[in-house]
């Protein structure tokens, strides 16, 4: 807390300078000029609570994943099993399969788990990205219980031929390349980019859950301390492929292309309670994924339609190997996994004038899975397969009308059914409306209310052993409602900002619990009550002539209580923080350029987590709270034929030692360089 205060009061006299109006900025050699930074809202965005994400902070460096962007730019909470390792993202104190998850319109989320791998996803394939917070997600889709996080590309604009390769070298050995090209004219865009990342990541930290003696000359024990200790069996090689094609008619229309390949190979590192040797254990997961999208959109004058086919193959191996101590490395474990998702979508606009908007949506998603351990050994010995293999479509409809009956208030109305298997929901309506309180300061109030369902994923119902086909979905109602004001003057600052309140209340929470027979089963048991606070703030300062400070901040106060009945006289969860769910988060970025000069400051925060629901510490303890610096400075040479850019940075500018998940150890500080080259072809 003292940390966050500490940042409140670095911002404080920065929002008092802005706000200053009788500062003589004209002594500067600034011309002073009031530019209004209110205009008409898109009717789309009524009522709507949204974060998005410039292509600044997506295209930082080619390191990054999106779950390091959505960690230092965003308040929602980024759960890391470690470097390269899975990262889940959680709205709200929900959990991550609360959180859907689409690219280019097409939903991504892993039809078994229900959750999406952020640190699968390269931020350099991402061109348009945004978060969709509670009430706000049921305009895309249902199931967000917490929200939505919607991804896509775009053309890239190109006039002729273009080439762009990174090369980036880092801590423990750590190599990233990336290739993008790209031609362009007035019809056609193709644009093909490649992202290759590999390191040992054999990285060093220090280990809280090992503690080693020290003696004296007659073996008495005079001291302990904390070994240091490297990072074991966490090597990764990672490759991602993404091809784009757009024809433009020039008449209205537009046709895309959009295949992205993705192949991985990756170690699952030791924890940090492992006592082993790694050359006794091969722990590993393999990923070949490809993912699809063709689409129609067609544009005319009120109206609009748009048309989208598309296509999922993922198949997934999990192996774990261990010496029987005669050097022979025998499978524990041996799963395989297949996934093929067929979707369809259509969906159409239609503009009266401009008071009235209607949108209409129906897309279909086809999963068909294929899950088996082909390790398992029966009674007689002998090896048995087991897994299940099922098929389930998830058809999604809804209808909306958008009204503005005078030009400070919006209304909204979304109306939206889904069915999963054979099963409806009940109808998911959602009611949004703002009003424009201060044209001056483009003040604006809004409020959302809206019901929604999320059914059990496959793994929940049908996984051997512990699926339980008898769950129930989950279903809760969510409100909203906050505050956001936009101010500025020409060439000299800009200040934004948003204060939003929510609540929800989440019926029939999915958890699983251990059993008697020796494994893990999910059952509806829990009533969560989440509700809280956000806050986000955007500066923008022209210091000098050539002097430019960029500042945004957020913060996130979440409790999420467990308000449902105890299991048994010795149940202790009730009442209590849902487990790995902080209840503060913020994070601040700063970024002061000087010519062709850029320093970029990142920093985040999380409060303490509990590892048992019943938030009990005497067994595993809690995780303490934990903040992450990162700076990085960056140079550009623009020449005849060539642009060049070198960057270096730091991670973990501060050695902070930190867990965010039980016993999955994370590195200290680390460094970076990159170079960056860009051919200048000639274009006629």
């Amino acid at each position: 807390m003292k940390r966050l205060l500490l940042i409140l009061l670095l911002f404080a006299p920065l929002v008092t300078i802005a706000q200053d109006d009788t500062r003589n900025w004209a002594t500067r050699g600034i011309r002073v000029g009031e530019v209004a930074v209110y205009g008409n809202r898109p009717m789309k965005d009524i009522g709507i609570q949204e974060t998005k994400f410039d292509t600044i902070a997506l295209k930082e460096n080619i390191a990054l994943s999106m779950a390091d962007v959505l960690t230092f730019n965003s308040a929602i909470f980024v759960k890391n099993y470690g470097r390269a390792t899975l990262s889940t993202v959680a709205f709200r104190g929900t959990s991550p399969s609360h959180t859907q998850v689409s690219w280019n319109g097409m939903k991504i989320n892993n039809p078994m788990l229900g959750m999406t791998d952020f640190s699968m996803i390269p931020s350099y394939f991402i061109d348009d990205a945004s978060l969709l917070h509670g009430t706000s997600s049921v305009n895309e889709t249902g199931g967000g219980l917490g929200g939505a996080v919607k991804l896509s590309t775009k053309p890239a604009q190109a006039n002729g031929f273009g080439l762009q390769y990174i090369q980036g070298i880092g801590s423990f050995k750590t190599f990233d390349e990336f290739l993008r090209l790209t031609y362009g004219n007035d019809h056609w865009q193709v644009s093909t980019r490649a992202v290759y990342s590999s390191s040992p990541n054999d990285f060093k930290y220090r280990n809280h859950d090992k503690k080693m003696n020290i003696y004296d000359e007659e073996m008495n024990i005079i001291d302990q301390y904390y070994p240091i200790e490297r990072n074991r069996s966490g090597a990764y090689k990672d490759l991602h492929i993404l091809q784009e094609i757009y024809y433009n008619t020039g008449k209205g229309d537009r046709i895309g292309l959009n295949a992205w390949y993705i192949n991985s190979n990756r170690e699952l590192a030791m924890l940090t309670v492992d006592h082993g040797d790694e050359t006794d254990f091969d722990n590993r997961q393999r990923e070949q994924t490809f993912r699809s999208v063709v689409s129609w959109d067609h544009l005319r004058d009120g109206w609009k339609m748009g048309a989208k086919a598309g296509y999922i193959y993922t198949w997934m191996a999990y192996d774990y190997k261990r010496d029987l101590g005669n050097g022979v490395m025998a499978h524990m474990t041996r799963s395989r996994s297949r996934i093929n998702t067929f979707y369809g979508q259509v969906d159409g606009e239609y503009s009266i004038n401009d008071k009235w908007l209607f949108t209409a949506n129906i897309s279909l998603h086809q999963h068909i899975v294929e899950s088996e351990d082909k390790n398992i050994i029966r009674q007689d010995g002998n090896k048995a397969i087991v897994g299940y293999k099922k098929g389930r479509p998830e058809l999604s409809t809804s209808l909306s009308a958008k009204w503005r009956p005078i030009d400070r208030l919006g209304l909204s109305v979304v109306i939206r059914e889904e069915m999963f298997g054979k099963e409806w929901t009940p109808i998911i309506p959602a009611f949004f409306i703002d009003g424009v309180i201060s044209k001056r300061g483009n003040i604006v109030a809004k409020a959302s209310v809206s019901r929604n369902y999320r059914f059990p994923t496959l793994n929940d119902l049908y996984f051997l052993p512990g699926g339980n086909p008898d769950l129930r979905k989950e279903s809760g109602w969510t409100y909203d409602t906050g505050l956001s004001f936009a101010v500025g003057r020409e060439n000299i600052y800009s200040l934004s900002g948003s204060a939003n309140w929510f609540e929800s209340f989440i019926k029939d929470w999915i958890i699983w619990l251990p059993t008697t027979k020796g494994f893990f089963s999910p059952e509806n048991i829990k009533d969560v009550h989440a509700y809280g606070v956000e806050l986000k703030a955007d500066l923008n300062l022209q210091l000098a002539k050539e002097w430019r400070l960029g500042l945004n901040g957020t913060f996130s106060w979440t409790p999420s209580i467990n308000e449902g009945e105890p299991r048994t006289p010795a149940d202790k969860s009730v009442g209590k923080q849902l487990p790995y769910v902080p209840e503060l988060s913020s994070t601040v970025t700063g970024r002061l350029t000087w010519r062709k000069w850029s320093f970029l400051y990142k920093w985040c925060y999380y409060s303490e987590r509990y590892t048992m629901s019943s938030n009990d510490i005497s067994l595993t303890g809690k995780l303490p709270s934990y903040f992450m610096s990162n700076i990085s400075l960056e140079r550009v040479f623009n020449m005849k034929w060539v642009d060049l850019s070198l960057k270096g940075t730091v991670n973990n500018l501060f050695n902070e030692e930190y867990l965010s998940v039980l016993s999955r150890p994370m590195p200290g500080i680390n460094f970076e360089v990159f170079i960056g080259i860009t051919p200048k072809f000639k274009t006629k």
